[in-house]
């Protein structure tokens, strides 16, 4: 007899309130039971199902599961959470009046420079975050040292990567353009310079191994396009049905990173696990969709893309993206032109794509070590002596 798969009761604090958090391993009879029930969620952070706690819902849970799953129950599940394990709430910036008005204003004047929602987001983030900071100074007096301070303050103990670095010193001088009576130079704001890693690659035997061991079709077809098309996690949420020409083989990715366009190929191999997602989930607006329509989570991709890696026994750190540069070198190794390659995947400068050349293996392996020099031509002089001696004798 095939033994039950186990499911944990757990008694946890998440997105501040008390919930109730169902724990199992992947299993998507498991999975279609809690969506069914339209009141238990998935949780990324907790990478747990879960929903808000009460009596009725615990017996609900139990009363789904009891025939599909052995349910073991935590003895957190029968205590109150004690005060000392609520989460950390924040009681909001303090920032005077006049400076959220301020904040507000440049709010909207990104939105009239076009920016994304996005970059607006982040932007805010930091300038209320600074102004919180320097409450005490008006606006008016503020200077470059105040900047650095902030940096040094803030941005060291939280241990922020440049390239976050980067970001606020680029919304500092929207700021400054935005708000001119400040005494911030702006021109002597400088960014400091984004680190250059080379990007991991998978070899094609590897992407190949990664799709066999997705066994759901919904991801499988996921993870085959992203490569296949070289996309960015974003421009697969968006995708739109309509936008993917099977005719012409062409896929049109709209407004994408700098509110760009541009076309793809559409890979003749994906047309038939194309058809065939289509027919078994029939999507109504977009390519992949989540509940009721709606776009797909980037975390749940996210998240089956390492599940598949684990299956495959691939050590190497694999993200969506990784994808894309796998088959943005798989291309460069086969010999098309950079310049198609910046094409496809829509970067604004060459130098962008030119990263790939880095890690392309097709000319580095035509590349001689001078250890292997060395060893040919001390074999090489060996085979000369020994057919002399052997002349001679």
């Amino acid at each position: 007899m095939t033994e039950l798969p186990h499911i944990v009761l757990k008694r946890a604090y998440h997105l501040r309130k008390d919930s109730l958090l169902i724990v199992f391993k992947y299993n998507e009879y498991l999975m279609s039971l809690a969506k069914q029930t339209g009141k238990i969620r998935w949780s990324p952070s907790k990478k747990a199902w879960y929903c808000d706690f009460s009596e009725q819902h615990l017996k609900m849970v139990k009363q789904i599961y009891k025939t599909h799953a052995k349910i073991i129950e935590e003895n957190s599940v029968y205590r109150p959470l004690k005060s000392s394990t609520s989460p950390y709430k924040r009681t909001g910036r303090i920032i005077s009046d006049e400076n959220k008005n301020i904040i507000r204003q440049y709010v909207t004047y990104l939105k009239g420079k076009c920016y994304s929602q996005s970059t607006i987001k982040t932007y805010f983030t930091f300038i209320a975050d600074f102004f919180e900071y320097v409450d005490a100074i008006p606006i008016d007096e503020l200077t470059n040292r105040d900047v650095e301070k902030f940096i040094e303050d803030v941005f060291v103990p939280r241990r922020y990567s440049i390239s976050t670095y980067r970001q606020y010193i680029s919304a500092m001088k929207q700021f400054v353009c935005f708000y001119t009576s400040t005494k911030i130079d702006n021109l002597a704001l400088t960014r400091p310079k984004s680190s250059r890693f080379l990007p991991t690659v998978l070899s094609i035997e590897e992407v190949i191994e990664i799709l066999r061991s997705t066994k759901n079709l919904k991801h499988r077809a996921i993870l085959a396009l992203i490569y296949s098309a070289g996309l960015r996690i974003s421009e697969l949420i968006n995708l739109e049905l309509r936008h993917i020409d099977v005719d012409r083989r062409q896929i049109t990715i709209r407004n994408a990173k700098g509110r760009k366009d541009r076309n793809v190929i559409l890979a003749k191999s994906f047309i038939p696990v194309l058809n065939n997602y289509l027919n078994t989930y029939r999507p109504k607006v977009y390519f992949t969709e989540g509940k009721i329509g709606k776009k797909y989570s980037p975390e749940s991709i996210r998240a089956f893309l390492k599940r598949s890696c684990q299956i495959a026994k691939i050590a190497k750190h694999v993200t969506p993206h990784t994808l894309r540069h796998s088959y943005a070198t798989h291309l460069l190794e086969n010999g098309i032109d950079l310049r198609y390659i910046q094409e496809l995947l829509g970067h604004a400068k060459p130098e962008t794509t030119m990263i790939y050349t880095h890690v392309a293996k097709k000319d580095l392996l035509q590349i001689e070590s001078p250890l292997d020099f060395a060893l040919k031509t001390i074999m090489k002089t060996k085979q000369i002596n020994s057919k002399r001696l052997s002349q001679n004798h």
